[in-house]
This record gives C-alpha cells, structure tokens and sequence, in this order.
C-alpha cells in the first residue's frame, strides 16, 4: 500500500494521530500498536518520553513498513514524543497497597479499568496511563495517584538521530511560566522537529493563554518563520472516548472555540474522540470538503487502543512467539482490518465503514456513573 505524506494530511485535513499514553509504558502492546495503524494509513503516533517505549513504536513502524514494502521515510508516520510542564493527569500513575483491600471486596478496580492494570497484586504500572477511572470506585478509598514529570534531555539523542519526528507539549492556563521553562530547554533543539503539538484543555482564559505561547515560541525565531509546524491539539475531555460516544461532543466544542480564535497553525481534536466524532464533525461542517474552517485532523487514544485489546490479549496469551503480531497472520490481518475502519472514516479509504463501539463501553461507562 501507498501511505500517505503527514504533511500533506494535514493541509487537507486528513491528519490521523494514534495516541499510546504519555504515561502507557506496555511494550508489547505499543510495538503491536505500532504496527496495526502504520499500516492502516495513520499519519503521526504519540509515545511517552521513555526510550525504550520509543524503541518499542520504532520497531513496530519499521515492522509495518516491511510488511507494506516501503523504505521511503515519507511513507511512515511521524513519532511524537508527549512532554509536560507540570502536573497532567496524562503524566500520573494509580498505585495501592493491595494487602489492605478488604477480603470481601469485589474489586470494582479490575472491571472499571481500560489497560487490564490492576490485578490481585495491585497495579501494573507498565499498563497504567493515568485515566483516573480506578479512583472514585474504590469502596474504601485505597486507591491514589503519582504524578511523574517527563525528562525533555532524555529524548535528545533520539531526536538527534532522527527518530522523533514531533514533540507534544501538555499545559494548561495559569502554567505560562513553567512552559516557558520547559521551552527554554527545547528550543535549542526544536529546528529539528517536523512539528511542535500544544495540547491544552478548556478553560475561559484559554485563547489568551495560547496566544501567550505562540508569542513565546515566535519570539524564538524572529523574524524568521519557525521551522516546524505548529499544530493546536484541543483535549476536549482526556482519556475518555471509550466510555461512550457523547464524549466527542466537549472535543468538537473546543476545536470548534480554538478553530474561531484564528491562531498560527493547526487545530487537531483529542479527548473523547470515538467512532462518533467524524460523523459529528462531518455533519457540522467541519471537515473537508467545505467552505469554512475546519478542523486539520483527529487523534484518538483510549477509544483507538480498547478497539484492539481483545486481539492484543489474545496476542498475549499464545505461547508461541506471544507480542510479535507479525508472525500471527490472523491476529495481524483482524488488527489491521479495524485499525482501518477507525483511519478510514478520516481519510474516506475504500471499504471502510462505520466503527462500531468497542464491547464493555456502555457497561464501564455504567460503572464509573455509580
């Protein structure tokens, strides 16, 4: 297959962008990840910044690329490394002492929790990307979070080298300065990136705030243009587009709010997007082909990992040769084909159709609502 170029997916508003969790640490998982949406055409795959989680996504592109007959670095998606400025919850763990939980307890943690992260012997932090959802089920409170700060150093070789094409920034209003820090040691390096993400969420002095930031990274390069491209990713309701589809309604909001403030760059959803979200911005106009502005593309997380948890655990559990997806022609081919429903309702790839939502949704969605 002939993938296509992520630059040009984002002029025309085709742009697709697989998020594993900037906290999501499960190299199997990642590397299988990897390897099921390069090949159904994603254009960009969001990692945490750990090089052996961005070891793990390398190989499975390179996997894919094998697999599809294609060397050109133009065919492959771009790999973005997630870095924050302060406290995220995209950035915490779940953690408690398991000996403590009652013995009667019917541990509503294990049902509730999207990553199969919690077990008798407490949590998997590997598994573990910080959704929360664990927490207020907890009968008796036990269960709390660690919040943890990326390493922007510990990623420079492998953006030295080439590997990391795109960097994401998480902040949120009230942080300018601790952006600012965070950028001032970036900033020497960035030339090298093919594009820089903001991710932030709502709030009612958020255009202002971006605007702080753009005027922080322009004033960089002044007065020559930056040398990446600049994309606005708009986190409507984070972690949470496979709880159920009205989720995507926050994220078209706030793309719909940073779309109208006019900013340099370009705005990507996130946060709640699902099998819903492309129908719905279809049907208010905000995708191409149309005569206002729209959106320049879609990344999806939580809702993109749960469509392929019961191939990837069924991955898990053969024996022979388990987490190596390539050499399981039937699990490769079922990961792939629904990989490409979720891709194809963006790029309007042929045979794809409308994405189902992932089995569990409504019942896990049921269970956090208690």
């Amino acid at each position: 297959m002939q993938y296509p170029s992520p630059a040009n997916s984002l002029v025309k508003g085709t742009w697709f962008k697989l998020i594993c969790g900037a906290s999501f640490g499960y190299l199997p998982a990642i590397r299988s990840l990897a390897i099921a949406y390069t090949l159904a055409g994603a254009d960009c795959i969001d990692v945490a910044a750990d090089l052996a989680v961005i070891s793990a996504a390398i190989d499975g592109i390179k996997v894919a690329n094998k697999l599809a007959q294609t060397d050109r670095s133009s065919d492959r998606p771009w790999l973005m490394v997630s870095l924050n400025d302060g406290i995220d919850p995209h950035f915490r763990k779940a953690e408690f002492d398991p000996t403590q939980c009652p013995a009667d307890c019917s541990r509503p943690c294990e049902r509730i929790c999207p990553a199969d992260a919690i077990d008798p012997q407490g949590v998997i932090d590997s598994r573990c990307y910080g959704c929360g959802r664990c927490l207020p089920i907890c009968p008796v409170g036990l269960i709390t979070t660690r919040d943890r700060a990326a390493t922007p150093s510990s990623i420079f070789p492998a953006l030295a080298a080439g590997e990391i094409d795109a960097i994401e920034i998480h902040t949120q209003t009230g942080h300018l300065e601790d952006f600012r820090r965070l950028w001032s040691i970036l900033a020497p390096v960035a030339h090298q990136l093919k594009l820089l993400a903001i991710s932030c969420p709502d709030s009612s002095e958020l255009i202002a705030y971006l605007r702080s930031i753009h005027a922080t990274i322009a004033a960089t390069y002044y007065p020559d243009p930056l040398p990446f491209t600049l994309l606005w990713q708009t986190d409507g309701r984070p972690m949470s587009g496979d709880i159920g589809a009205g989720t995507t309604h926050a994220a078209i909001k706030l793309g719909e709010k940073v779309l109208s403030a006019n900013l340099p760059g370009y705005v990507q959803l996130a946060g709640g997007t699902n099998h819903y979200t492309v129908p719905k911005l279809r049907e208010r106009q905000l995708l191409p082909p149309t005569t206002r502005t729209h959106v320049h593309g879609v990344a999806y997380g939580s809702y993109a990992r749960v469509l392929l948890s019961s191939i990837l655990d069924e991955l898990d559990a053969r024996t022979d040769d388990p987490g190596k997806l390539e050499n399981h022609p039937d699990l490769l081919s079922a990961a792939v084909a629904i990989a490409r429903e979720l891709v194809g309702q963006l790029k309007d790839l042929p045979n794809s159709k409308q994405v189902d939502e992932p089995a569990g949704g409504k019942e896990k969605a049921d269970a956090i609502a208690l």
